[in-house]
């Protein structure tokens, strides 16, 4: 599936200076079209656009790119006539932990991670960074037009929850907060959401499938130094875990278990959101088969494999029956969460986990950079109980952005770290040696939405994605002003009821005590 805005809009210029700055020509290359409204001049960009012979994916994608991606695909569809999402789903959720489908890739595999990656990277599209916003940490658009709002019309999900972390840990590259003295919450930031896909998705897919997308971190990489302090039992946290010598990373299950009771949208945990959500939507569906899909990028994939375990562990997934629910990760350019022993816990749950990662990305070799999954055995059992010894958890997609005809030869982290060009990667990969050639037709020009990292002479500008005029309207005094938004929906009503329901509220100190 290929996602992407239709239009985005540049503002630094007045109308004449644009006039000046763009011939007759360029205007033609770009796709500019100039359109003058009664609140503002503005000037629309398409970044997308499949009748245009000038358009930048035109000029960006070769004929011999053309002709070889369709050749492929027709490879693809004579060798999987037989293969569908729906009757494969289970293998494609890592059943069998992938084995035979990375190399050569399965493009049913490619298409699901594409699919995950852009329900990931809406979490970025969606959030709004800006301080001078009264908004600021909050997520853009409501939960009912929350696909419709990013342009992803035919995903076929809908959003039925969002999820709120405190920032009051320390973690200042991470939270964003506005300079108004008056906002929508004080200690609070949007941080993800749970979707569940409509009857005709789920027809497709062969499931009704329940989607968790965390929110990570897309430009600074100062977060990593923020977060990595030291590993501690994952129970102390009062996530259920027969076997203290489970530890995972501490920032990150603070993030998932703190809470604020002085604001109305992180009285409760991000887990507490989550969990009750889950086991509301799994009710909500008695009769279907069901699967628990959780993705995220950086950040948000640590809190995905988090969210996944704590899942399973809890045995939300297991029905009235006794039908265990598959609960699977894909996850995008995330860190080690772990020690070996968080790993192997969750193999024993059967959580599977897929790391889709750039080889120069640094995150994914962070925390442990030392210690880690890939020394000797011997030596990562003598420091087993050391808290610097790390350990990845489920099946690894390694790419290499230098494999890309269309992107720099850069050494940035930022650009190494970013997922619309893991994206890109995943979409021109068939295996390790074959050649890279773009197989759904994803816009390259996506690449550089939030950064530089497309090669100059393909001349889509970096960091092209903006919001209309920084989110300013006018009003019927002719005034520039913030537009307000709808009401942030908090949480359910019966919040505590179904905490007590799940065990997590009224027996706390029970389950504690049942794994000591």
């Amino acid at each position: 599936m290929a996602i992407s805005p239709t239009t985005i809009s540049l503002f630094p210029l007045k109308h004449d200076q644009y006039s000046q700055l763009f011939s007759s020509r360029n205007k033609s290359m770009f796709g500019l079209n100039l359109a003058t409204t009664k609140s503002s001049t503005i000037i629309s960009t398409k970044v997308v656009s499949k009748t245009s012979a000038e358009s930048l994916s035109s000029m960006i994608i070769t004929r011999r790119d053309k002709e070889e991606a369709q050749h492929l695909q027709q490879e693809e569809k004579s060798s999987d006539e037989d293969q569908t999402i729906a009757n494969i789903w289970r293998e494609l959720h890592g059943e069998d932990d992938w084995v035979g489908m990375l190399d050569p890739m399965n493009p049913h595999l490619r298409t699901e991670l594409i699919r995950y990656g852009e329900m990931a990277q809406a979490c970025y599209d969606a959030f709004d960074f800006d301080p001078f916003s009264k908004y600021c940490g909050s997520c853009r658009f409501t939960r009912r037009t929350f696909f419709n709002s990013l342009g992803m019309t035919n995903l076929g999900y809908e959003v039925s929850r969002y999820l709120y972390a405190t920032s009051n840990i320390n973690l200042p590259n991470f939270f964003k907060k506005s300079r108004w003295p008056k906002v929508w919450s004080k200690n609070a930031n949007w941080i993800g959401y749970v979707a569940v896909s409509n009857d005709e998705t789920s027809k497709k897919l062969g499931r009704r499938d329940i989607t968790i997308a965390w929110r990570g971190t897309v430009t600074r990489l100062e977060w990593i130094v923020d977060l990595m302090d030291f590993l501690k039992p994952i129970n102390s946290n009062k996530i259920p875990c027969p076997d203290p010598s489970v530890k995972v990373e501490s920032g990150f299950v603070d993030l998932y278990t703190d809470k604020d009771e002085n604001d109305r949208f992180c009285k409760f945990s991000a887990r507490e959101q989550v969990l009750t959500e889950i086991k509301r939507l799994i009710e909500l569906y008695p009769n279907e088969e069901i699967s628990i899909t959780i993705t995220g990028h950086s950040l948000g994939a640590a809190l995905a494999i988090l969210n996944a375990y704590d899942i399973a562990e809890t045995g939300i997934n297991i029905a009235c029956d006794g039908t265990t629910m598959p609960v699977s990760v894909f996850s995008f350019s995330g860190p080690r969460v772990g020690n070996a022993r968080f790993k192997e816990r969750m193999e024993l749950l059967g959580v599977k986990v897929l790391r889709a990662v750039n080889l120069h990305d640094v995150v994914p070799k962070t925390p442990g950079f030392f210690l880690n999954e890939n020394v000797a055995p011997a030596l990562m059992k003598m420091a087993e109980g050391l808290p610097w010894s790390y350990s990845h958890v489920g099946v690894e997609l390694c790419l290499d952005h230098k494999n890309s005809p269309f992107l720099k030869a850069t050494n940035d982290p930022v650009c190494s770290h970013n997922l619309e060009a893991l994206l890109h990667l995943i979409d021109g990969y068939h295996g390790k040696g074959h050649r890279f050639v773009l197989a759904s037709g994803r816009d390259p020009a996506l690449v550089n939405k939030a950064s530089d990292f497309l090669k100059d002479h393909y001349l889509v500008p970096p960091c092209w994605r903006q919001d209309q005029n920084k989110g300013l309207i006018r009003n019927t005094d002719g005034r520039w002003m913030q537009q307000e938004r709808s009401k942030f929906d908090d949480h359910p009503a019966d919040m505590q009821q179904q905490l007590k329901q799940l065990g997590i509220l009224a027996s706390d100190d029970e389950q504690h005590k049942k794994f000591q």
